[in-house]
């Protein structure tokens, strides 16, 4: 045996021969492996082993390199590597017998080793908690006085600086645990629990209980709690089929060991008799995008918080949520130190605002600088003084606190109201909501479907088109959905259905309802008589075979007369083994809209909210229910969305004024928040469904309507756990309350940071003089405390979407700070006058300032508070706020009129007499009504109500057309089995293009566009959405276009959506003509010209995009 390894080439070092020492190289490794065969072999095998071990340790090198190191807050001084993923489960765990499963102490241990089953992280320690309040810009400035003051042996305001800094704290860690405990409370009564097998008996327990080993039952409805393998059926309760099957796999792989490896995975990956039946079915989109359900089998693996479509088997966990495959995919997108946008706002105030005190203590230094000041002495009057002074009055280190707290007790509020805030910056999201996207069953409607007399063909016994129907639906009653629920419920008026379904009835294959086929079908037995089953959208079934046209002409027409009454239909046929399909007649279904709707719908425009409804029915069903809620009319099929032949700008004008899309797929929603998001609005999305998720996450505000699956409220930023829409405008109506509370307060403690900071750096330049250290201290403790019940208080709700609009709140802050230094300079000025004023007759200069800028500054909360925008109504303010008011009002006259700091008046002239404190309060209160009508006025201009705001309908039309060919270009560019065509997909309608060189490019050129076609989309160039809706209903009843349909429909079979393979009825890809691939385009096209067809569930643009 020789075996020859190639080396790099160098030169011989003796002759310098790079030849010589190759040759010499060759030799040493023939020598190498001289010998017997075996022993070869062995020194090949030894040799390899090594490499193996030596790469390992260069891998391990290299894990080490990128691992992750953080400081533990306790030991700073050093790194700790952090672990990432989780312990490998040990194989003898997953050994666990079915019918037994796990005994009760065996759960503990596992759980050491794997921890809880479930992606969120660990409770915080409240300790750290705590320490958190202490960090930040803000807060290091007010920790940086702190160190002032004790180099300037300023113990008294150490202690008080400390103390507020501890007070923001405490109070900021209390508020917010105390919401989140209530939210906490509320999540954990949705918390997703599963079926287990413990101590050899079935039990329900939380998902979180599950540990590695666990025996699970997954069945139709359920969501998987675990990466879980499936043993096998439900039935299968000792595995003795499920062994067989596996064996038999075994046996096959061996068989077909001749092929290569990417063989046998592909095999592995088929569906063929080796693996067994398919044990269930699970949807997959939320990770893979696919729509269709994936078929499982024995010893597949199925995800975690993926949905159970159909079946009903055993599965043992195989590792904890955070070492699933979603887990770790869930930790490489982690965003838990993402900043949102209210952190970035309050992040940039706050920088600003240092930026301004830096500014003041510059400009005050230099004016020191020319007095002769001294840096440092043993008195007031010097500079690092007045730099204490301005870091104490110009960094309002309340203002995380109060936010956050605000933030907090609101989210605690809405969880009261049945609405859980997982993400507390969700809530500024939705107070700026502009656009809502609703489904319409559960949330619009009251999702409580009634069956109505359905339409039967001729000669069909009525109880055997119900028998069929029941048939054609999940026998899983506790997983049933609605429709399948009223198909069984609607039995009980057919009682000879109900003998015919007794006994005897065996189902062979039962395939759930997936958006492509759009229909379930059964296989099932009967007295050795086998019968194919199946209910879907009528269009779905009538493709199950060639009916004659009068037979179609009639079920259309009924179809119709349902949809325009606003009932759902869903066709009911039947194929015998050796005969054709029969169509048995249609069900006919209802959801009434819920009673609160219309209203609220009403209310929501009031609000400036616009609502799209997005559904999965046909347009008419659709247009119906808006007539019925209120909504205009203008809703269209989702065909439209992708592939719909529109310009970039043109589709996004087309979506902002679409009243509602009818036939949607997941991918339209996404595609609809996408779209709305690019042209500046602010978009909420309501979803319930394991598909919805990627539009929730996507979506400015998704929202978990009540009875959502768990993905659904993974993903979603509010879940929601009461039924309606008044539900969710409600919570928008809260929300815009909270945000008007934040936006008060930072206004406010802006204005508070103008006045103090312009009035002493222009007293300290023009007189030298400021105010008491300890004062200042006080004033800011006095500003915080009083507005912490800002939280609490009655705020109105705008009418409006709400934003923050910076440059305004900045203008009017400004402002008012600067009316508040003038009304302080007037009060110090008065000392000048021929009598001398308040101060020179009645008391000292630090307290009455002290007093007058302690009242005004409390009092301009109440005026902030006030409504902004027009038509807003104000209320009363809350009885905390008040009292909050009132008491820090009291305390700081009797700091001046007993001087509690300052000193008595002998010593310091540190009092003020009763008489000097009403005055004061007199005046202070003139000096705020001076303020409010300012702010009165400066609310009514018109320019500044629109300075800062954001276009909430921002168009770029050549980016926007751009970007929409881009997307267009890159959806279909394939080519054929030999390598001679592409396929480009452009405004939904594909086109087969030869490549250059090819022999075929003559006979394979597809057909140009008739001219009638150009025409018609010539004629409806140009036209918005008016022109569109206007010619809704024109073509449906033309002769020719009918024609034109049924030929399109006995060709074609339904495909999985825009740029995708062309599938038969079973799911394969179906070989078609370049012929009829153009002539199928061509139909396509002149559909579209139609605009909207009358037909549920049809799609225009099906198997324009098929295998050339």
């Amino acid at each position: 045996m020789a075996l020859t390894h190639r080396k790099n080439h160098k030169k011989d070092p003796e002759s310098g021969d790079a030849d010589a020492e190759a040759k010499r190289n060759e030799e040493e490794e023939k020598k190498k492996y001289e010998g017997e065969e075996y022993d070869v072999l062995l020194r090949y095998v030894e040799e390899q082993k090594q490499k193996l071990k030596n790469k390992k340790g260069d891998d391990d090198e290299d894990d080490d390199k990128n691992a992750k190191y953080v400081r533990k807050w306790y030991a700073p001084w050093k790194k700790t590597k952090v672990e990432s993923g989780t312990k490998k489960v040990p194989q003898e765990w997953l050994e666990t017998d079915r019918q037994k499963g796990l005994s009760s102490s065996d759960i503990d241990e596992r759980r050491k080793h794997s921890g809880w089953n479930e992606l969120e992280s660990p409770s915080e320690n409240q300790f750290i908690k705590f320490i958190s309040y202490f960090r930040g810009p803000i807060l290091y400035v007010m920790e940086l006085a702190v160190l002032l003051a004790a180099g300037l042996r300023d113990w008294i305001d150490f202690g008080v600086i400390i103390g507020i800094l501890f007070l923001n704290a405490a109070v900021g860690w209390y508020q917010e645990k105390q919401a989140g405990d209530i939210v906490a409370q509320l999540k954990a009564g949705i918390a997703m629990k599963t079926v287990v097998v413990r101590d050899g008996k079935e039990q329900e327990i939380e998902a979180r209980d599950l540990v590695p080993g666990d025996i699970i039952v997954l069945e139709e409805g359920n969501t998987i709690a675990a990466d879980a393998k499936i043993l096998g059926d439900y039935q299968d309760k000792d595995g003795s089929k499920s062994k067989e099957i596996l064996d038999n796999h075994e046996k096959s792989k061996k068989a077909k060991g001749q092929q290569n490896d990417s063989d046998d995975e592909e095999h592995d990956d088929d569906d063929g008799p080796d693996k067994g039946p398919s044990v269930m079915s699970v949807d997959q989109s939320a990770i893979t995008g696919e729509s269709l359900a994936v078929d499982k089998f024995v010893g597949d693996v199925a995800y975690y918080t993926c949905g159970v479509k159909r079946g009903k088997c055993y599965g043992m966990v195989t590792v904890s949520a955070k070492g699933s495959f979603v887990g770790r995919t869930a930790a490489l997108v982690s965003s838990s130190n993402e900043k949102g946008h209210f952190q970035i706002v309050l992040g940039g105030i706050g920088t600003t605002l240092l930026v301004m005190v830096v500014a003041f203590i510059f400009a005050v230094w230099i004016g020191g600088f020319f007095r002769g000041t001294k840096i440092a002495t043993p008195d007031q009057n010097n500079l690092l003084v007045y730099a204490l002074i301005f870091l104490i009055i110009g960094v309002p280190v309340g203002l995380p606190v109060v936010t956050t707290t605000t933030l907090a007790v609101g989210a605690a509020y809405l969880a009261r109201r049945q609405a859980i805030v997982q993400k507390l910056t969700a809530i500024e999201s939705l107070a700026g909501v502009d656009i809502l996207c609703s489904d319409k069953t559960g949330t619009l409607t009251a999702n409580k479907l009634s069956l109505n007399e359905p339409y039967i063909a001729p000669d069909v016994d009525p109880n055997w088109f119900m028998t069929v129907a029941v048939l054609a639906s999940s026998h899983n009653v506790r997983g049933l959905d609605p429709i399948d629920k009223v198909t069984i419920v609607g039995l009980k008026d057919f009682p000879k259905a109900q003998e015919m379904l007794k006994g005897g009835w065996k189902t062979h294959k039962f395939t759930p309802f997936d958006p492509v086929s759009k229909r379930i079908t059964a296989e099932v037995e009967k007295d050795g008589k086998h019968y194919t089953c199946a209910k879907g959208a009528p269009n779905a079934i009538l493709k199950l075979s060639k009916f004659d046209a009068h037979t179609v002409a009639d079920y259309r027409n009924q179809a119709q007369q349902f949809a325009s009454r606003g009932f759902r239909s869903l066709g009911v046929a039947v194929k015998e083994d050796g005969k054709d399909w029969e169509l048995l007649g249609m069900l006919c279904m209802f959801d009434p809209p819920r009673g609160d709707t219309a209203k609220t719908i009403g209310e929501a425009h009031e609000l400036g909210i616009s609502v799209k409804m997005l559904t999965g029915d046909a347009v008419a069903i659709a247009k119906e229910t808006c007539k019925q809620l209120g909504l205009k009319t203008n809703v269209y099929d989702s065909e439209k969305l992708i592939g719909g032949g529109m310009a970039g700008s043109d589709i996004r004008d087309f979506v902002e004024a679409a009243d509602g899309f009818a036939e949607v797929f997941p991918e339209h929603k996404y595609q609809v928040v996408n779209l709305l998001q690019e042209r500046g609005h602010l978009t909420a999305m309501t979803g319930d469904g394991v598909n919805d998720a990627p539009s929730l996450k996507k979506a400015d505000c998704g929202i978990a309507v009540e009875g959502a699956s768990d993905a659904a409220r993974t993903a979603a930023d509010v879940v929601f756990l009461d039924e309606g829409l008044s539900t969710i405008i409600t919570a928008i109506k809260v929300a815009r309350q909270i945000f008007h509370r934040m936006k008060a307060y930072i206004i406010y403690r802006i204005a508070l940071c103008v006045h103090l900071q312009v009035y002493l750096m222009l007293s300290i330049l023009i007189k030298n003089e400021t105010i008491r250290v300890d004062l200042i201290v006080f004033l800011a403790i006095f500003a915080d405390v009083a507005t912490i019940a800002i939280a609490y208080d009655r705020a109105p709700y705008a009418r409006q979407p709400v934003e923050w609009q910076l440059p305004k709140v900045w203008i009017i802050s400004t402002i008012m700070g600067l009316l508040l230094a003038a009304g302080t300079w007037i009060i110090r000025g008065t000392l000048y006058l021929e009598n001398g004023g308040i101060i020179q007759n009645f008391g000292s200069v630090q307290e009455v300032l002290f007093l007058e800028v302690a009242l005004t500054e409390s009092w301009v909360i109440f005026i902030t508070r006030l409504a902004q925008e027009p038509g807003t109504p104000n209320v009363f303010p809350s009885f905390q706020l008040i009292v909050a008011v009132l008491g820090v009002d009291l305390l700081a006259s009797f700091f001046a009129a007993y001087g509690w700091i300052s000193g008595p008046a002998v010593e310091h002239g540190g009092w003020v007499d009763i008489v000097t404190i009403v005055k004061i309060w007199g005046y202070s209160f003139g000096v705020t009504v001076i303020i409010l009508l300012v702010y009165l006025i400066l609310n009514k201009i018109s320019w500044l109500d629109h300075i800062g705001r954001v276009s909430r309908s921002k168009r770029n039309e050549k980016l926007e057309n751009f970007l929409t060919d881009l997307q267009r270009l890159t959806i279909v560019h394939e080519s054929d089995h030999n390598g001679s065509y592409f396929r480009f997909a452009s405004g939904g309608s594909g086109s087969a293009t030869p490549k250059e060189g090819s022999g075929d490019d003559k006979d394979k050129k597809p057909k140009s566009k008739p001219k009638k076609e150009q025409d018609s989309k010539s004629s409806d160039k140009g036209k918005g959405v008016e022109g569109g809706d206007k010619t809704l209903m024109d073509h449906a009843g033309k002769g020719d276009q009918a024609e034109a349909q049924k030929q399109q429909d006995q060709k074609r079979q339904p495909s999985s959506g825009p740029g995708s393979k062309q599938k038969g009825r079973e799911g394969e890809p179906t070989e078609v003509s370049t012929k009829e691939h153009t002539q199928g385009n061509t139909d396509s096209n002149l559909n579209k010209d139609n605009s909207q067809r009358t037909d549920e569930d049809e799609r225009s643009s099906e198997g324009t995009h098929v295998e050339p």
